[in-house]
């Protein structure tokens, strides 16, 4: 069962206390929730870092490798990308078609699904 604080609690901090350890963790309480006001806000600015993100890889990617078929280029970005989070297929196509417009890639003329790195 967890207790949460009321308006007229009150704590006291030991200043004698010491520990053999190096580090002591305390759990921050928040004083308040997010509102949905802030947690849309959060959220869009997790995305647009993301999109960012999801770019660079593909760009490092193409540079290093020139020409990709779209299903290599995928894999390889959710491959360099899995430890910071979870990319999702459909943003990624929509991150390269972004990278189509501004001429960072194009499509092969031979093979729709296969991209060159335009430097």
């Amino acid at each position: 069962m967890l207790y949460s604080p009321g308006d007229g609690d009150q704590f006291a901090v030991n200043d004698q206390f010491t520990s053999k350890l190096v580090r002591v963790k305390i759990q921050a309480i928040s004083a308040k929730g997010e509102t949905e006001p802030e947690r849309k806000e959060t959220r869009q600015k997790v995305d647009d870092d993301r999109k960012h993100e999801i770019e660079a890889a593909i760009v490092r990617i193409m540079k290093a490798r020139k020409r990709l078929p779209h299903n290599s280029l995928v894999a390889e970005c959710v491959e360099q990308l899995k430890n910071r989070f979870p990319p999702n297929a459909m943003i990624i196509k929509r991150r390269i078609e972004s990278l189509i417009e501004r001429d960072y890639l194009s499509r092969s003329p031979d093979d729709r699904k296969v991209y060159i790195y335009m430097p």
